[in-house]
């Protein structure tokens, strides 16, 4: 079982994609990390020898923040744009979409579950 930054890759699949499973590594990074170490995209994960194995260690911990690191990192760059209080910040506190989407119809991903507000009943004379 191949051991990369504590997260177990699957031994059936080729290099390039075990190494997405990954936080922080995606297909063009996993490409350029088995370049940088010598190992086939297309060797599976139950058959790269130690050497390789600590190759493609060496070549994430050089060049990659991954895993912890990258979440944290991500964690306060959002804190500090809700510290100062800019628009991305404040979409963040209050949990709407920051990137300009409609909030009218969608957004249910951000906004959650729907609440259903009653409606006021009218006056009868």
């Amino acid at each position: 079982m191949a051991r990369i930054v504590g997260v177990d890759l699957p031994q059936n699949k080729r290099g390039e994609i075990s190494l997405t499973y990954i936080y922080g590594i995606g297909r063009s990074a996993a490409r350029h990390i088995l370049d940088e170490a010598g190992v086939s995209y297309d060797a599976k994960v139950k058959d790269w020898t130690d050497d390789e194995a600590a190759k493609i260690r060496q070549a994430i911990n050089e060049n990659f923040k991954v895993e912890g690191e990258l979440r944290s990192l991500i964690q306060l760059n959002i804190k500090r744009l809700m510290d100062i209080g800019c628009y991305r910040g404040i979409r963040h506190r209050i949990g709407l979409p920051l990137r300009g989407q409609r909030t009218k119809n969608n957004s249910r991903t951000r906004k959650g579950k729907r609440k259903t507000v009653a409606n006021k009943k009218k006056a009868t004379k």
